[in-house]
This record gives structure tokens, sequence and C-alpha cells, in this order.
């Protein structure tokens, strides 16, 4: 029986100050953190960092920066505000379903443009910063927005290489997020459905930043290592609409679930993977046949209308959730629209809403694919201050739909996910921030004045709720009297 699908999404920003000589992104970052109206200054404890622990039973160096360490941030919704080598970063609060999850990845975009504001009064006169949700900076280099999943640790991860690769490849349809021209050594192209998918050139492996991986083979489960695995996916653009956020989410945990349970008939293998994450990005009338194992091939649609058949059984037969049911009744009218058109989907997938605004400008200005204002309307899209953004002015202009609501996305800013230890850390940073001293995902550190420290432990991402603690936090009027309660070491 497949277990619950804890969900969090990472996203890297990009960022820039533009007129500023000795811009360092490092430095800028660093004054996001810092500057943020919304975060609480901790320590981030890497005691029980292992991102060199791969779940093929291998171990490297722990891979982990002093910046991350330092330059560290909780919010009140129990996410995490960073500095991830040269990159802003924020790492959603455990969420319990896709559609929850979708709405803190969108509560990032709000925490950033917001730390734009407050770092933009410290600048000097001229200078202006600007903070993008996407994954390449047009000079070769990428960076990331990762998944994260939680599935059982007795599932053998030979069983996720083999059943996900083909899905992960072939969803790009719907999860990409659209660019201008090819990166990394690709073949020449006007204009692509993913950002990241040229710089991956591994079908499986540990490496998040050379040679990437499709299945990224991290064991780091941020909990009970003998009861659970994250699974930690690095192919995924960073998206800004929150339909598209929402069904990348949503499918994957639901086929994540039908792999536990066993209940997938066969794997679809691909002949050559990785080439093939290549060609389904650089196919956007959707049209190239893919090579399988087997010597048969099929369209990249074509073998997501396999998956999504499987999964409707599979939610069928075990009485899915109500957000597993709309995710399938949204990815079917996603699959039938690219079938009849991609630009149909213009109105919910950032890669075709891109494609619309960078023909019409083409046609309206007679500029060929290669002319740089193409290329900064492609960064323009991506801007996370809404005076500023395409994306939310093709939202403000209704050109775009939504899932949330402006307030919705607010209110949770403040309010952690009641179904996981978000919950307990959220509050704690609400109401006890004056006696964290340090934090990780599983555990915090409270200075209540004695001659030790206290460490809460929270290894199980289902306990902390607010089922469980809500009562408790509610009684507690200080972290003393909190640890008290719980009877803390």
């Amino acid at each position: 029986m497949s277990i619950p699908k804890v969900i969090g999404t990472e996203t890297e920003f990009g960022i820039t100050i533009r007129h500023q000589a000795d811009f360092n992104p490092v430095l800028a970052s660093g004054l996001v953190v810092s500057n943020s109206p919304d975060g609480l200054r901790v320590r981030w404890s890497l005691a029980e960092e292992s991102p060199g622990r791969d779940a093929r039973g291998h171990a490297f160096g722990s891979g982990v920066t002093l910046d991350a360490e330092i330059l560290n941030a909780l919010l009140p919704n129990g996410a995490r505000l960073y500095v991830d080598h040269a990159h802003p970063e924020y790492s959603t609060p455990e969420c319990l379903d896709a559609r929850e999850a979708a709405l803190h990845d969108k509560v990032g975009e709000l925490a950033m443009a917001r730390a734009v504001t407050a770092v933009q009064r410290v600048l000097q006169p001229g200078e202006t910063i600007s903070i993008y949700k996407n994954n390449s900076d047009g000079k070769g280099n990428s960076y990331g927005a990762h998944e994260n999943y939680m599935v059982s640790r007795s599932l053998p991860f030979n069983d996720i290489v083999r059943y996900l690769t083909t899905f992960l490849v072939t969803r790009q349809v719907f999860t990409g997020s659209g660019k201008v021209g090819a990166e990394n050594g690709r073949n020449e192209v006007d204009f692509q459905i993913s950002q990241r998918a040229d710089f991956f050139e591994e079908r499986v492996g540990l490496e998040t930043t050379l040679r990437r991986p499709i299945i990224n083979t991290r064991d780091e489960p941020h909990g009970d290592p003998k009861r659970f695995r994250r699974l930690h996916l690095i192919i995924g653009d960073a998206t800004r609409s929150e339909i598209q956020t929402y069904l990348k989410l949503g499918t994957t945990s639901l086929l994540l679930a039908a792999i536990e349970d066993e209940a997938l008939p066969d794997d679809l293998e691909l002949l050559d993977p990785v080439a093939e994450t290549w060609q389904v990005s650089h196919d956007i009338g959707l049209g190239n046949a893919l090579q399988l194992a087997d010597a048969g091939s099929a369209t990249a649609l074509e073998l997501q209308w396999q998956y999504f058949d499987w999964l409707s059984k599979y939610a069928e037969a075990t009485e899915a959730d109500d957000v597993s049911r709309d995710v399938l009744v949204r990815w079917e009218h996603v699959l039938q629209d690219l079938e009849a058109d991609p630009m149909r989907t213009a109105d919910r997938l950032d890669w075709t809403a891109k494609l619309r605004i960078m023909q019409a400008y083409r046609d309206r200005e007679h500029l060929g694919w290669s002319h740089p204002r193409l290329r900064a309307l492609d960064l323009q899209y991506h801007d996370v201050d809404p005076k500023r953004g395409l994306y939310d002015r093709f939202v403000e202009r209704g050109s775009i739909r939504r899932l949330f609501t402006d307030t919705e996305v607010a209110d949770a800013l403040h309010h952690p996910p009641e179904g996981t230890r978000a919950y307990f850390r959220g509050r704690c940073v609400s109401e006890h921030g004056e006696a964290l001293v340090a934090a990780n995902w599983d555990s915090l550190v409270f200075d209540t004045g004695e001659a030790t420290l206290k460490r809460v432990p929270m290894m199980d991402p289902l306990r902390g709720t607010a089922k469980r603690v809500g009562a408790l936090l509610d009684a507690s009027s200080s972290a003393a009297d909190l640890l008290e309660a719980l009877g803390g070491d």
C-alpha cells in the first residue's frame, strides 16, 4: 500500500542588480535573505545533511556550503529562504497534496517579490535588483527547480528508475516553461519547450550541477531513514503557471503511488532517454516519434495518454482523493488541447503562453528568432516583480488562468500546512522565534535560557500536525512552556 506523498519544491531564483559595477550574485542573494520582511534568521543545522549519500549505496563528500548554513531564514509558513551557491533559494514547507504544494510554491514568488522591494531600499541610487523564477541565465548556466516526494523505504530504487524515467522525459509537454534557442551544445532551435532539458546528460546519477541525471540518486530522507525515502527530482522547470505546477506535482505523485502499489503494467522504456529528453523539448509541434527499447515508437503525447489511462484506472481502483481526481480531469483537458493545437493551452502552460507572446511580438516587429529583444522578453516573463513580470501582466489581462487568488497566496505566507510537521515549525517561527537558534527539516533547536540548548526532533513528516500539537501550541505562552509540554530532551 502506498504511503502519503508528502511533497515539497526547491527553487533557485536568478538574480541580478543592474548598474552595480561590482555585482556579486552571492552577496546579492545574501541581501535578499537578510532583508526579507518575512524571514526569521536562524542558523541552518548541517548535522543531518547528507547530499552526498547515494541511493545506490555509495557516499561522497557532504556537498553542503557554509552559505547555506549561515545565510538562512525560516518563514512563518514553515518554508526556508536561503543562499544556495549564487542564488536565493526558496524551499516550500512539507505539503500533503499537490494543490497545497502548488500554493506554497507560489508563495515563494511572493516572498521573493517582497524581498526585492526591501532590498531596493538599501541599494545605491540607480541600482535595480531583479529576481527571476527561471532556470537559465542565457549564458550556458542552468539552476534548479527541484521536486521532493516522500516514498516508502521499502520501494526498490530500481523500480523508481524503471517506471519513472519515460514519464519524466515525456511530461515536459505540459511541465516546460519555454525558452528561446538552445544551450549546452545542443542542436540549434528557435524555441523549445523546457528551460532545463538541454542540460541533462545522464539517465541516473548523483550530480545536480554537472552531468545532470534524469533520475537523481541523492539519498537524504530528511526523516526516519528506515521508513522513508525522499525522491529528489531535478528534471523540472521552475513554472509560474499555478495550474502547470499543480499538474506537474499531482501527476508525478500519483504515478509514484502507482509504482509503490505495483499498478503499472509496463515501463515504456525508451531506447535513449537522454537524447529523447532533448528531442521532446525541441519538438514544439509534438509530432516526433520516440524510439522505444522494444523497437516500437510513440510520440511524447501518446505516451502521456498511456500514463493517463493507467493512472485513471488506478485512481478509480484505489478510490483516490478529490485532489487526485481533479488533477486527472485537468491533465486530460491539457492533453486533449495539446493534441488538437498546443496553442490552446496558452491559458494554462508557461511554454505555450510564452510562445504566443513571442510570436505576436515577432510578427509586429518583424524580428528573427535570434534578435536579442526576444531573449529579453523571455527573461521578463519570469520576473517575480508583478509590476515588471510578463507573466503577471498576462494574468492581469485574463489571458492566463489561475488556481489561487492573491488573498489565498498572501494568507499561505503566514500559515503553514496543517497536515505535516511544517505546522509545528511554522507556528514556532511565528510565536517563539526569539528562542529558535537553529533548524533543519527534521529538528528545531531552542534556547530557553537554561544551561543547554533544547533540540526537538521531527523525524516523521506526518507528525507535528495541527491535530497533534495545535492545542499544545495554543496553551504555551513561551518556548519553555512548549518544550515542557512536549516533554522534549
